[in-house]
């Protein structure tokens, strides 16, 4: 079972696997309609013309395709959980959430229930299996530029045994060849860079149109507690932010804070955003059955961030402390942190929730 977009990663996805010899069924998940997000048109996740791009390039390879309804599981799992940490002061990741939720809950469930062996999707990723322990590791995609093995940390042992990334091991100019010299509708189709339920990336305005509440101005203050200026509702501020904070001070301000109970915002000046270590919880491993003891690893505690060189500790069965050696900017709760194994740089150690 093949989780298509109709964007062209997930169709090149589905093409090689039908072109290797498996059996495919191809799936759109409908996640939300445009008029539950405030959005017209095509050009968003989930429109009437992604299926109708994916069902072309189904018949063209030769293979079922189907639209599945998950909109009331995106809606509780992904954009709930969207409002909700946005609205407790934190910076969530909703990308991983559907990850997590959708495509490698709700759909990998569908798959087996449907006799599918496998689930694929079009992340650039690879999975391979260690000869040695027996674990399926999750390692980085050939192409740098493209890896999503930050957004897929929380994938289970099981989950591993029966995923395949097909683009792990390919250039996205490669990945745009193929879908080209197959004729596919979408070999040029751009990518989608905003959040996809919040096209013009307005999250705040998001927020308090589905919600219908409005996020109350608060007061901005130094690290001593002193007030010096206003905000205009914590949902507009997020952790390093500078812009469009209207102090008027020649100083350069930085978002450290928000404190929901005081509905204030701490600022400071940009040597204090650096963190020597930060706690994560929901920790999931998948290169080690069981830490033991302190390890060093590569972190990132941002998407497409450069990897700093840390020691993770457990401090609970699913709760770590990691210590960088060299000081992080702006590590936000409600984002993730990923580690990945020293000797390699590639391999995914495990991940979980910055507190």
């Amino acid at each position: 079972m093949i989780a298509m977009s109709g964007g062209v990663d997930s169709s090149v996805a589905a093409c090689l696997l039908k072109e290797s010899g498996h059996s495919c069924t191809g799936v759109t998940m409908k996640l939300f309609a445009n008029e539950d997000i405030g959005a017209s048109g095509d050009d968003v996740c989930c429109s009437l013309s992604g299926s109708l791009d994916a069902r072309s390039v189904a018949a063209k390879v030769g293979f079922p395709h189907y639209v599945f309804n998950f909109s009331r599981e995106f809606d509780e799992h992904v954009i709930g959980r969207f409002i909700g940490e946005y609205e407790n002061g934190r910076t969530p990741n909703p990308c991983i959430d559907c990850n997590r939720f959708l495509k490698f809950e709700k759909l990998f469930q569908t798959a087996r229930q449907t006799g599918c062996d496998y689930i694929a999707t079009g992340h650039y990723a690879r999975i391979e299996r260690d000869g040695h322990s027996g674990r399926y590791l999750l390692k980085k995609a050939l192409d740098r530029t493209k890896d999503q093995s930050y957004v897929l940390y929380m994938l289970s042992q099981e989950q591993l045994s029966r995923t395949l990334f097909p683009l792990g091991g390919l250039r996205k100019s490669e990945v745009r060849r193929i879908a080209e010299d197959r004729g596919f509708i979408n070999s040029r189709k751009p990518e989608s860079q905003d959040i996809c339920f919040v096209p013009e990336g307005k999250y705040a305005d998001f927020i308090e149109r589905r919600t219908g509440r409005k996020s109350e101005p608060g007061d901005f203050i130094d690290e001593s507690g002193k007030i010096i200026g206003r905000h205009r509702g914590l949902i507009r501020y997020t952790i390093g932010q500078r812009r469009g904070l209207g102090i008027p001070n020649p100083e350069r301000f930085f978002v450290r804070k928000k404190n929901v109970r005081d509905n204030t915002i701490t600022l400071c000046e940009e040597a204090s955003l650096y963190a020597n270590a930060v706690f994560a919880d929901n920790f999931n491993l998948i290169s080690r059955a069981a830490p033991h003891g302190p390890v060093r690893v590569l972190a990132m505690t941002r998407y497409r961030q450069k990897e700093c060189a840390a020691t993770v500790e457990w401090t609970d069965a699913d709760r770590v402390k990691v210590t960088f050696d060299e000081p992080q900017r702006a590590a936000a709760p409600g984002q993730a942190i990923v580690l990945y194994e020293l000797l390699d740089g590639d391999t995914v150690l495990g991940g979980g929730t910055i507190v």
